[in-house]
């Protein structure tokens, strides 16, 4: 099972061509900008319907119900450290 040299060349580009689609990938998966994107995405996604454009009243009103407890918590902290 020997094979001829260009073909055992030809192997090892093929290699680093695909390592080097490899290693792009994650350099721009890794990148800040990209990061940052898809969390932002993400939030979005949590609080717009994606296929309407409608807010998701239901997760707004959620997020606004927990900062208003945790608002409230620390009030009566404060007041009764006082």
């Amino acid at each position: 099972m020997s094979q001829q040299p260009s073909d055992i060349e030809r192997e090892i580009e093929e290699a680093r061509e695909r390592l080097a689609g490899t290693i792009d990938q994650l350099l721009y998966r890794s990148s800040p900008k990209t990061i940052i994107s898809r969390e932002i995405a993400q939030v979005k996604a949590h609080y717009v319907d994606a296929e309407t454009g409608q807010p998701r009243t239901d997760n707004i009103l959620k997020t606004a119900g927990a900062v208003a407890g945790v608002i409230a918590v620390f009030v009566v902290i404060r007041k009764i450290v006082r």
